[in-house]
């Protein structure tokens, strides 16, 4: 698996699970155009899992901004979640 998704009131959250290779590069161009299709979101949300994307991802990414562009959807790209030290994550 090479992103998950949460679809959460008309937002569409992806995560990018691993930094992507040009192997991953079109399954995943494939997904969110899939997802973008089928939910038809107001927002998304890419989050990405290092501060410093291959080039792969960030052809995704590029992609990504192009086709929420043509239906729209505003698209907000953030980085890796980082917790302090010592810290748990808590559910919200």
């Amino acid at each position: 698996m090479l992103i998950s998704h949460v679809f959460e009131d008309r937002v569409l959250h992806v995560t990018l699970l691993r930094d992507l290779d040009v192997a991953g590069r079109a399954a995943v161009t494939l997904h969110i155009e899939t997802l973008l299709a089928v939910h038809g979101p107001r927002h998304v949300r890419i989050q990405l899992p290092t501060s410093d994307p291959s080039p792969a991802s960030l052809s995704v990414l590029a992609r990504a901004r192009r086709l929420c562009e043509g239906l729209g959807t505003p698209m907000t790209v953030v980085g890796p979640l980082r917790i302090a030290p010592g810290t748990r994550p808590t559910a919200a």
